[in-house]
């Protein structure tokens, strides 16, 4: 991570946050100054070095913001007297979209397991399973030979028993309690009882109409700044309730010839750097599915057989004000 910032009539501060840095070089490529270099990103990805994928030079930045407003993925920010250049109403921004609607969602919590960037927070609250049944169940400690048949079958785990070796004759010690929180009256103890000790009676089908259908209840959030719109937790939605908005279209390939050959296994650094688990090696292959890819293009700078192609057709960065702005982050798109 880094802050830079230059005094004047007016004060700028450069900040890079390294965590939401996904090491696509976009920065890189936009600075007019070329004064942010990107690191050895496969090592730092693998965790053989630590250090920040990008760095910077303060002697020849200008502070014009463009680094700020070409990434994607907000680890660039620059600040004019304490204001964000993203707030303000004449430079660039991203029309990008991670979004989750509450009345459609489940709280099953498929998003939240398959998010490669852990930018989602879940939080599920699951009704209490004794307010859902109802029965009786009871334990005759005089027939209980302590046999652990019922607890150890007990599919709720309900079941507690409390054995002394030492006091087994007269039984003296040894207890057998039922839970009846999560006791679900299913009869399974009862009919495993060798001693025809447990009377159980189930009553929830009885009492089906009086009883509360489940409710649940819950939390899903999408962080926009460490989202990196792959589109993962839309895909994986069962109920469709996550809109997810990528900031480029195109396509991305592999382009063989000669001897310069994808390593597949041997390699895999696109797998390694990719933020989006959008590469799997297939028959010793580098494959990338473009429904998780976002063309950020971190695979393409870390091919060491620069045979990864990103051709981005359009991107979600509107309000370019600028003509030599709109020439620079055009060369994005291929433009």
């Amino acid at each position: 991570m880094f802050n830079i910032e230059r005094a004047g009539e007016e004060s700028r501060k450069l900040s890079y946050n390294n965590k939401n840095c996904v090491s696509c070089g976009i920065c890189t490529e936009v600075c007019p100054t070329s004064s942010l270099r990107l690191g050895p990103i496969v090592p730092i990805a693998r965790g053989l070095i630590e250090m920040d994928p990008i760095s910077v030079n303060e002697d020849s930045c200008v502070f014009c913001g463009l680094c700020s407003v070409a990434c994607p993925f907000d680890a660039l920010s620059l600040s004019i007297d304490g204001v964000s250049v993203k707030e303000m109403e004449n430079y660039p921004v991203w029309d990008t979209e991670c979004d989750v609607n509450d009345d459609d969602c489940i709280y099953c919590g498929r998003c939240y397991t398959v998010c490669p960037q852990d930018s989602i927070i879940f939080e599920r609250n699951l009704p209490n399973p004794a307010d859902l049944v109802r029965g009786e169940i009871s334990i005759d400690d005089e027939k209980c030979i302590y046999c652990s048949f019922c607890a150890d079958l007990c599919p709720a785990g309900a079941i507690i028993i409390k054995n002394n070796p030492a006091s087994s004759v007269d039984k003296l010690g040894n207890s057998i309690e039922v839970d009846l929180d999560k006791c679900i009256f299913c009869g399974v103890c009862k009919r495993v009882c060798p001693e025809d000790a447990i009377r159980q009676v189930c009553a929830t089908c009885m009492y089906s109409d009086e009883i509360e259908t489940p409710e649940v209840t819950g939390e899903v959030f999408i962080d926009d700044t460490s989202c990196v719109n792959c589109s993962w937790c839309s895909e994986t939605c069962p109920e469709d309730a996550i809109t997810i908005t990528k900031p480029f279209e195109g396509t991305l390939e592999l382009v063989e010839e000669d001897e310069k050959v994808c390593k597949g296994d041997s390699c895999h650094a696109c797998q390694d750097v990719c933020p989006c688990n959008a590469v799997t090696i297939v028959d010793g292959k580098s494959v990338t599915d473009l429904t998780y890819c976002n063309l950020c293009g971190a695979c393409v700078t870390a091919c060491p057989q620069n045979i990864r192609v990103v051709s981005r057709t359009s991107m979600k960065l509107g309000n370019i004000n600028s003509e030599s702005w709109n020439e620079i982050l055009n060369t994005l798109i291929g433009k």
